[in-house]
């Protein structure tokens, strides 16, 4: 289901039926496609009229026809903490640049709704279109629109946006690096979404969701144990530096995905993260921060330019003692 963002007061999930889902029952159909919750959970939330199809409350064993239109209202849930705050660093009539902290998604996303910037910068904004967007871990400077035609130019792949990244990253990085190749899903990975970079002109053999790729690379402060690196990604994919940078040897510190063991990302989906597993990522969240953004403004066609300082849980004064300088 896909969560729906114009109501600030509560969430709506929607979904449509597929091929998949016709002619099941309803309750049957939802406890299948959505594990969560079991059919039993599920027939308690369609008796509360939580759930409706075709805008209209449903019985559980309602049969399901294709396009039919799901809704369901999960009310009020609980949310997990996450760190409320963020900087405006540049603001006009049209547009937002903002820079927000590592622990706060951007967008309403699983348990997550009102701990969001997203629903922080509407409240406070009205409706604000969210041009780019940055891991829920990964911290700095993201671009916001005040409407949605200023969004779409800024959204466009041509439109001049330069982003810079710093990283801290496992080894010593003393060379800058022109990454140029391909991502494509990481088949050893347990991880379904894990992806690896290839180098070359032309994408390996038998690879699958395949994208190009080109990340430039450069050391920042190389250290012997650990390195801050500064990225400046040429095109925009899912996880491309993060992916980038683990293929070449130099996984992000805090990574949980791809730092020293993926392993460590399925334990924190199943609550089994050690002490000894936080240890070997030696800090809490990926160390990923966008600090420099670039554009051309969508009107004035001026360009402008803001920054964001390395945040404290990565700044130098707290790695010194695990070696980085």
């Amino acid at each position: 289901m896909k969560n729906q963002f114009e109501d600030l007061t509560r969430r709506v999930i929607r979904s449509s039926i597929d091929w998949s889902g016709v002619g099941l029952r309803l309750d049957d159909y939802l406890a299948a496609r959505f594990t969560y919750r079991s059919a039993d959970e599920w027939r308690e939330r369609i008796a509360r009229r939580e759930i409706l199809v075709n805008d209209l409350p449903a019985e559980p064993e309602r049969i399901l026809a294709l396009h039919d239109r799901l809704e369901y209202f999960p009310g009020d849930l609980p949310e997990p903490e996450a760190e409320l705050s963020y900087r405006i660093a540049y603001e006009d009539d049209e547009l937002l640049i903002v820079d927000k902290p590592g622990n706060l998604c951007v967008h309403p996303s699983g348990p997550f709704f009102r701990h969001t910037l997203w629903h922080m910068l509407c409240s406070a904004y009205g409706k604000i279109h969210l041009v780019n967007r940055l891991d829920r871990e990964t911290s700095g400077l993201l671009i916001a629109a005040k409407n949605p035609k200023v969004a779409a130019k800024l959204g466009k792949p041509s439109w001049p946006v330069r982003k810079e990244y710093l990283a801290l990253v496992f080894g010593s990085f003393p060379e800058p690096v022109e990454a140029y190749g391909f991502l494509v899903r990481d088949t050893a990975s347990p991880v379904r979404k894990k992806r690896r970079f290839v180098a070359g002109e032309r994408p390996p053999a038998g690879a699958v969701e395949i994208e190009s790729a080109r990340t430039l690379l450069c050391p920042e402060k190389p250290g012997r144990k650990f390195s801050m690196v500064r990225a400046v990604p040429e095109t925009g994919r899912l996880h491309q530096i993060r992916a980038t940078l683990f293929s070449l040897g130099f996984p992000l510190l805090g990574d949980k995905l791809y730092g020293p063991d993926d392993s460590i990302y399925l334990k924190i989906r199943s609550n089994a993260i050690t002490d000894e597993d936080r240890t070997r990522l030696v800090l809490p969240r990926q160390a990923l921060h966008s600090a420099r953004l670039e554009l051309r403004h969508p009107l004035s066609g001026e360009t402008v330019v803001a920054e964001s300082p390395l945040p404290a849980d990565l700044s130098a004064c707290n790695l010194g003692d695990i070696g980085l300088y």
